[in-house]
């Protein structure tokens, strides 16, 4: 019997703090003349004092398993998808379990930057499949305002910090096969599809790290190149999944995808030859929050009422790595 992966709960945190572009043009060389038509960004969240990824995870996955109606004694695997651990080790999501009380099942964390929302749904949807989980609890949650370049007036207005979080369930019951004619109408995940290109690992990173024996540095980025392999890229796998599902634009109700930048995603758009309307776009009060990004724009679209049971919806990102890929879901 067939076994397909469905969402059935989202949940998001914000910090309360909210930084506008004026508010960052007290310390930063920065105007929000400059930013919103660069990025679309107008303001961001940013972490407490104290406050750790583990925290804004937590809060995201608290929520998310309310909405799924699930109680966390219930999960069978926590992933949490980050690139700003609270520490080298141990992973975060082990710290999560044990914030939800879990005893049992298993935790860890999943590293392709703002690709990892989207990896982490294919991991996930992989544990399912192969009977090896069937509740999982996936979190994207990042405090990228901890490794930001103040003095860097190109990057360090792009990022905030925030989670976002699915439950992901099994689901046997007439769950149809790839080679039914009912597979792309039934709810759950359709497809994943996942790449990287280690070349390009030099256009967006953090330096330092455990191995270098320095201490974890700061972003960098050369925003031209990635801007140009990100429309590219992600044009690309969003063709990729299509065709694999023998499927058209026309057959897609949402684009949700990651929120780096306005640019990129109105390009992408458009290669795509969809409508703005169709994308779900949270870049402008939310900036760019790595692995958070899709699952944050996913709940807002879910619990404002666009996005409904039925809906055929396409996720997807690219990260440093470089990594990028997609993810095609009826909800």
């Amino acid at each position: 019997m067939a076994i397909r992966s469905e969402i059935i709960g989202c949940g998001s945190y914000l910090p309360e703090r909210i930084v506008s572009n004026s508010e960052l043009t007290k310390t930063v060389d920065t105007s929000d003349e400059w930013i919103v038509p660069r990025t679309g960004i107008k303001q961001r969240h940013m972490a407490a004092e104290g406050e750790l990824t583990s925290d804004l995870a937590y809060n995201a996955g608290v929520k998310a398993l309310e909405h799924a109606g699930m109680d966390a004694s219930e999960l069978d695997l926590v992933i949490v998808a980050t690139a700003t651990p609270d520490s080298t080790f141990p992973a975060t999501a082990t710290k999560v379990q044990a914030m939800l009380g879990m005893t049992s099942g298993a935790a860890f964390d999943l590293q392709a930057v703002c690709s990892g929302f989207v990896y982490g749904l294919s991991t996930a949807d992989s544990f399912i499949k192969a009977g090896n989980a069937k509740n999982i609890l996936l979190i994207g949650a990042e405090t990228f305002s901890r490794i930001l370049d103040w003095d860097d007036r190109t990057t360090c207005v792009l990022f905030g910090d925030g989670a976002g979080a699915v439950v992901l369930r099994a689901n046997s019951d007439n769950a149809p096969s790839p080679n039914d004619v009912a597979y792309n109408t039934a709810k759950g995940i359709l497809s994943t599809h996942l790449h990287s290109d280690g070349r390009y690992s030099d256009i967006l990173y953090v330096d330092g790290g455990a191995s270098t024996s320095e201490s974890v540095g700061k972003l960098r980025m050369s925003g031209k190149e990635v801007f140009r392999h990100a429309v590219k890229n992600l044009a690309d796998v969003v063709t990729e999944t299509l065709d694999a599902n023998n499927l058209t634009q026309e057959d897609l109700d949402w684009l949700v995808p990651h929120q780096a930048n306005q640019r990129i995603l109105a390009s992408t758009a458009k290669k795509l030859n969809l409508s703005l309307d169709q994308v779900v776009m949270t870049v402008d009060h939310h900036a760019n929050t790595s692995a958070a990004s899709i699952p944050l724009a996913l709940d807002e679209a879910v619990k404002d009422g666009r996005i409904k049971e039925g809906d055929l919806l396409l996720m997807e990102a690219m990260g440093g790595g470089l990594t990028w890929g997609a993810g095609l879901v009826r909800w």
